[in-house]
């Protein structure tokens, strides 16, 4: 075994190689996990952790089955798994000694764990409309609404923001067009309706404040164990592209946020990105690119990703060639297209002389796999046939009440349990809504009524200094972009279709629910 410091992962026994070890200095230089469904990954995935949290590394996984919580719990003495364990960690010269790891659970939902935000402006353009499946055209005035809500100080920190934008551009197209380029009303529809698909999906939850702080992330307990982050994704799974997107954010939060830190004794953070596939399947190539990017440079942030999927051929062959640690369980020939990826999956490997790379990864069992980890100044090792080593946690889900009684002793208690709903684009588009009203009826707003947002045509950033006041004019023969905002909710109101806009689209603006 490595003097260096490491993960031991397995090996030993009679048909298997020398011990197999991930040494830590290597550990941001990324991974993969992959294998056939019932092959072993899950286990892999939960002594991976415990390793890289016993060295001090946290953790950010998902756990897509709920088997993962059990991290957080020992393993059991008198479980009917501990004798098959023994006899293992016994074959691989291993002494298992069982303990629980520091655990802190997540929930886009807010149900098993605390609840994970971020605002509509932190996601963006691009990832937003990766979400929603826009087109190229849709995606445009996505970025339109985006840049107006930045020239125009309307923050965009939920959905029902995002919402009250596009209905005011909608309603004002014409002017915005002059300024921003063509806005079709067809593509404005198209939005709002993918945005109702993502509310009926549960996305709703997601966006606002307070948002995940990334520090929370990366904690250490008094111990000096790595917190391993769980989010909870079996709900979440039912929304795959809502689970891609939230991951490669935050995947780009870290990118964007975190220092330059060069080759660390050890990761700073280390993120499993578990069902990888989903992050690539109908990807356009600038979000792929993105990914990319994003895998070559956030290891000299000490950042390490592993990527776990069925199959290695989920994952662009751009990215596979950034992957120098891996783990490959079983995969199953049953089809020609199985027996092309399994010859290609063997072909990524370093040949071992003693057998067949492709005969290993179809006969290698449960709990077995081949592996290849970087050694002496980063280069692949030779592939090895590998029996995992048993987790020293609880295999298998904890019980609710023990999730609760984790939850209650997390250090980030109370600091995202409650929504805050501030002051933003919503609100701001209410406020002038309602000046317009009262110009249309004929009264003179105060001369201190303007307010945070409100809108003047032609006025611009000064490079930060603020804006510069709005000329006293005359009435104008047109309307004003809130007049005809405020006009066109007036005859909204008139119809069935229009109320339930407003309850639907805007929910609050005039006082409904």
């Amino acid at each position: 075994m490595s003097e260096k410091p490491s993960i031991f992962v397995g090996g030993g026994g009679a048909a298997h190689g020398q011990p197999q070890v991930l040494l830590l200095e290597y550990g941001n230089r990324h991974g993969l996990i992959a294998g056939a469904t019932g092959t072993g990954k899950t286990v892999t995935l939960q002594i991976l952790a415990e390793g890289f949290s016993a060295a001090g590394v946290p953790v950010f996984m998902s756990d897509v089955k709920g088997d993962l919580s059990g991290l957080a719990l020992a393993g059991d003495p008198a479980g009917k798994l501990h004798a098959p364990f023994m006899a293992r960690a016994s074959t691989i010269g291993l002494d298992l000694q069982y303990r629980a790891f520091p655990v802190t659970f997540w929930d886009m939902f807010g149900a098993q764990g605390h609840p994970v935000r971020a605002t509509v402006a932190e996601m963006g353009p691009l990832l937003l409309s990766r979400l929603l499946d826009l087109t190229e055209a849709q995606e445009g005035v996505l970025n339109v609404a985006f840049r107006l809500a930045d020239e125009e100080e309307l923050p965009l920190l939920d959905l029902k923001d995002l919402q009250a934008l596009l209905l005011f551009i909608g309603e004002n197209a014409g002017d915005i067009s002059a300024r921003y380029g063509l806005v079709a009303p067809a593509s404005i529809g198209a939005i709002q309706r993918r945005l109702l698909v993502l509310e009926n999906e549960g996305g709703t939850g997601f966006f606002g404040e307070p948002a995940l702080d990334l520090a929370d992330l990366m904690q250490t307990d008094a111990q000096g164990f790595g917190r391993i982050n769980i989010l909870a994704a079996d709900r979440l799974m039912h929304s795959p592209r809502l689970y891609a997107t939230f991951l490669l954010w935050l995947l780009s939060e870290l990118f964007e946020t975190l220092p330059e830190v060069g080759n660390p004794d050890k990761p700073k953070l280390v993120f499993f990105f578990d069902e990888a596939h989903l992050l690539f399947t109908d990807a356009p190539k600038a979000l792929v690119q993105k990914v990319e990017q994003v895998a070559r440079l956030i290891r000299s942030k000490g950042v390490g990703v592993y990527f776990v999927t069925q199959n290695p051929a989920d994952v662009p062959d751009t990215i596979l060639g950034q992957l120098g640690n891996r783990v490959q369980h079983a995969l199953r020939a049953f089809t020609a297209k199985d027996q092309k990826d399994l010859r290609m999956a063997a072909q990524t490997y370093r040949d071992n002389p003693e057998f067949s790379t492709e005969d290993a990864i179809r006969d290698v069992g449960t709990g077995e796999a081949v592996t290849s980890f970087l050694e002496h100044k980063g280069s692949p090792g030779v592939v090895q046939r590998t029996l995992i080593r048993p987790p020293s946690s609880q295999l298998g889900p904890i019980d609710p009440a023990a999730r609760a009684q984790v939850m209650a002793m997390s250090p980030l208690r109370g600091k995202y349990d409650t929504a805050i709903d501030r002051d933003s684009a919503y609100e701001r588009l209410r406020v002038r809504a309602h000046k317009a009203a009262e110009e249309a009826a004929g009264q003179e707003p105060p001369d201190n009524a303007d307010t945070p947002g409100s809108f003047n045509r032609g006025r611009r950033y000064d490079g930060g200094s603020g804006r510069a006041p709005a000329p006293k004019t005359t009435r104008r023969s047109s309307d004003s972009v809130g007049e005809a905002f405020a006009k066109s909710f007036a005859r909204q109101l008139g119809t069935r279709s229009g109320q339930a806009l407003v309850r639907g689209v805007l929910g609050t603006l005039f006082g409904k629910r």
